[in-house]
C-alpha cells in the first residue's frame, strides 16, 4: 500500500452503487444493516477510495446508532471536519483528507472519558483490516496500535 494517498478513479469505478452514494455524494447508509456496525474483530478502517488510514478498531464502540462508532481517528490529519446544514440543523461532517470521501458525521455525545466524540461513519465508506493482514496490506506501521493500551500508534 502506497502512503501517497489520493482520490482514485480505478477504486471510484469500482465502488457499489450504495458506496458511491455514500462517498461521492454524502448519502447515509441504513443503520443496523451495514458491514461493521456491529463488527468486533480487531484491526484497522481505512478510506475505500484512497487507502488512507481513518479509525482503528480499539477506538471503536457501540454507540447504539446501527452505524460504526469511534471516539477518535487514528490519524488525525486524515480527517477534515466540515459544517453541514444539508439537513437543516447544523452538524459536522466527516470526510478524508485525501479521499475527499463523505465519511459520516461527529458529534459531541461520546463517551465523556475517552474525549467525549462520537464519529459515528458509513461502514460504505470504510474498508476494513484485519489486525492479521496489516503487514500484507501494507499497513504493518499500524501493529503497534493493538499491543498499546492506549490504542495509540507507536513511532
Amino acid at each position: 500500500m502506497s502512503l501517497d494517498y489520493r482520490k482514485n478513479p480505478e477504486a471510484i469505478s469500482r465502488l457499489s452503487p450504495e458506496q458511491y452514494r455514500v462517498t461521492q455524494e454524502a448519502d447515509t447508509e441504513a443503520p443496523f444493516d451495514n458491514e461493521y456496525w456491529d463488527n468486533k474483530e480487531p484491526g484497522l478502517y481505512v478510506d475505500v477510495v484512497s487507502g488512507e488510514p481513518l479509525f482503528a478498531s480499539v477506538n471503536k464502540y457501540d454507540s447504539g446508532t446501527g452505524w460504526p462508532t469511534f471516539t477518535k481517528p487514528i490519524e488525525p490529519k486524515n480527517v477534515v471536519e466540515v459544517q453541514d446544514s444539508s439537513l437543516g440543523i447544523v452538524r459536522t461532517e466527516v470526510r478524508s483528507a485525501h479521499g475527499d470521501s463523505h465519511l459520516g458525521h461527529v458529534f459531541d455525545d461520546g463517551p465523556i472519558e475517552a474525549g467525549g466524540l462520537r464519529y459515528c461513519m458509513n461502514s460504505a465508506a470504510l474498508r476494513f483490516i484485519r489486525r492479521d493482514d496489516l503487514e500484507r496490506e501494507g499497513y504493518g506501521a499500524y501493529r503497534g496500535v493493538f499491543e498499546n493500551p492506549d490504542g495509540e500508534r507507536q513511532p
